[in-house]
């Protein structure tokens, strides 16, 4: 079955206002879509109502997909998009490095680390970064998105989205310092 052919019998159904069908593809993406807008907002109550805007928002718009992507992908799409208006609304704070050319996003990773570090701990270091850092941690990191994309999307340069993933990964190498091991 090709990729964009996933549920597309639920989606048709969707389409034709089948309550059974939204609550279906609600059921099969709800949990995820849950997670990345928890990983973006850091508060349970603002990330389940984006995340009820966001299906009010997909309904909505559901005769505008045309199986040209997933389903999943144009869900996740709507809802990154509806984190990251709401994130705007709340006055972002992306520091713009438009004239600082900081190349040390292109320092190497450290080699050989010995760190054992749990997941909630990681988890917990990424929700307590600074919301701009966050975001584009979040974007590049956990959702795949690269830095041209994430500057269209954050209106802010190539140079401010890779400054922004640098600081955060530096942010967070020194808050789980005292936790490896």
């Amino acid at each position: 079955m090709e990729y964009q052919e996933v549920h597309r019998e639920i989606v048709e159904n969707c389409m034709k206002g089948d309550r059974q069908a939204q609550f279906e593809l609600y059921r099969l993406y709800s949990k995820a879509m849950y997670n990345i807008c928890l990983r973006m907002l850091r508060n349970d109550m603002d990330a389940e109502d984006l995340l009820q805007n966001s299906f009010v928002d997909i309904y909505g718009k559901i005769n505008t997909f045309r199986f040209q992507s997933s389903i999943g992908a144009w869900i996740k799409r709507i809802v990154i998009n509806n984190c990251i208006n709401f994130l705007k609304k709340r006055r972002l704070e992306i520091v713009s490095l438009e004239h600082q050319h900081d190349d040390r996003w292109d320092e190497p990773e450290p080699k050989n680390l010995d760190v054992s570090l749990k997941v909630k701990d990681v988890k917990s270091a990424i929700s307590q970064l600074p919301d701009g850092y966050r975001v584009v941690f979040n974007l590049y990191t956990l959702e795949g998105y690269d830095h041209k994309e994430i500057a269209e999307i954050l209106e802010v340069s190539e140079a401010t989205s890779k400054s922004q993933y640098s600081r955060a990964k530096k942010k967070l190498r020194e808050m789980l310092r005292g936790k490896e091991g």
